[in-house]
């Protein structure tokens, strides 16, 4: 079969390879969408200390089964399903304590075991044992099923916010995952939710898609100034930095309105993780600041359920389709930012 190869940083080659044959405990599918992200073009750029290469990447699958494990149960040949990403252990104390997406033993398709760059892959028991499969609804396609991944993501910040109605959003970065904070906050009832980039085409490609309540393109406009005009001076109660940028997540401390809270989306180059936080305003403000990060297989599944009721919709911003030949084409165009979502059609 045909699949991406990573090889080292910039070394992202489509070979022929092996086809992969499932254990009794794993299933086999035909890849049909493999969605592209940030954290893929990273990969390609510099590599990643939990990758050890060659290894097929990609971690935003969808496919059909087309052989089953002797074990396997309640999956059978023809079923269109959706593949986790992150794979919990389920049994060490974060997984018992309902903390999935820090598990201490946490692994990923794409790093540890073969990812959805290829014309076929395996879903092994660590996916399967954790409930990380989920059939995809008729109503859904492969393309869309692709993006539950990184919406689950969303969806886990944001829950752990606790948006809801008549909350003040302001999403810093409007790549993929920008375009879908604007969305999962509207879905959970923000009355409000603003957009913010320093990349002014990025933004405009994004605003036209979503159509947040306002656009704040911050290499021509004074991000501080406007959100204190959009919200009578007192600022959005929640911040999202969807970007790894440190500035990002100072300027948030500094803007959030008081008793609000500012989740830290994007992570930072681990050679550069610090930031300068002004605890004063912490303090007094009563601000509160948060992590997140990853997804659980229930959020996949809810996320994926987002997806088919329409309360999330993810089609439109599937801008670009390419075919695994052209994979490279794809990790560019995220790189360039000139596309919103890429999704490879082995």
């Amino acid at each position: 079969m045909k699949a991406a190869l990573y090889k080292g940083p910039k070394d992202l080659t489509v070979v022929e390879v092996d086809k992969p044959k499932p254990g009794p405990k794993e299933i086999l599918i035909k890849v049909k969408a493999c969605a592209t992200c940030g954290t893929d073009a990273k990969i390609f750029n510099h590599g990643h200390p939990r990758l050890t290469p060659p290894q097929i990447i990609g971690h935003e699958i969808a496919g059909e089964i087309v052989e089953v494990g002797a074990s396997v149960s309640n999956f059978k040949v023809s079923d269109r399903v959706q593949v986790i990403a992150a794979i919990p252990c389920g049994e060490c104390w974060l997984c018992k304590s309902d903390r999935m997406t820090i598990c201490q033993n946490q692994l990923s398709m794409g790093y540890q075991f073969a990812g959805g760059f290829a014309e076929f892959m395996i879903i092994p028991d660590e996916v399967i044992r954790v409930n990380g499969v989920n059939k995809i609804p008729e109503n859904v396609s492969f393309d869309e099923a692709a993006v539950t991944e990184p919406l689950a993501c969303v969806l886990n910040s944001q829950q752990i916010l606790q948006i809801t109605k008549g909350d003040v959003v302001l999403v810093m970065g409007s790549g993929p995952i920008g375009c879908l904070h604007v969305r999962v906050a509207r879905a959970l009832g923000a009355s409000k939710v603003f957009l913010a980039d320093i990349n002014g085409g990025r933004v405009k490609l994004a605003s036209d898609v979503v159509k947040p309540d306002a656009t704040i393109d911050m290499s021509t406009q004074d991000l501080a100034a406007e959100m204190k005009k959009l919200t009578d001076g007192r600022g959005p109660n929640i911040i999202i930095t969807a970007a790894p940028s440190g500035k990002a997540q100072e300027d948030a401390i500094s803007m959030v309105s008081a008793g609000g809270k500012v989740s830290f989306f994007g992570g930072l180059p681990k050679e550069n993780p610090f930031i300068k936080c002004d605890a004063n305003i912490v303090h007094y403000k009563e601000v509160t600041l948060y992590g997140a990060n990853g997804s659980s297989p229930a959020q996949n599944k809810k996320a994926l359920q987002m997806i088919s009721t329409g309360e999330v919709k993810v089609a439109d911003l599937i801008t670009h389709r390419v075919k695994l030949e052209n994979v490279q084409s794809a990790i560019d165009a995220v790189l360039s930012g000139q596309a919103i979502k890429v999704v490879v059609n082995p």
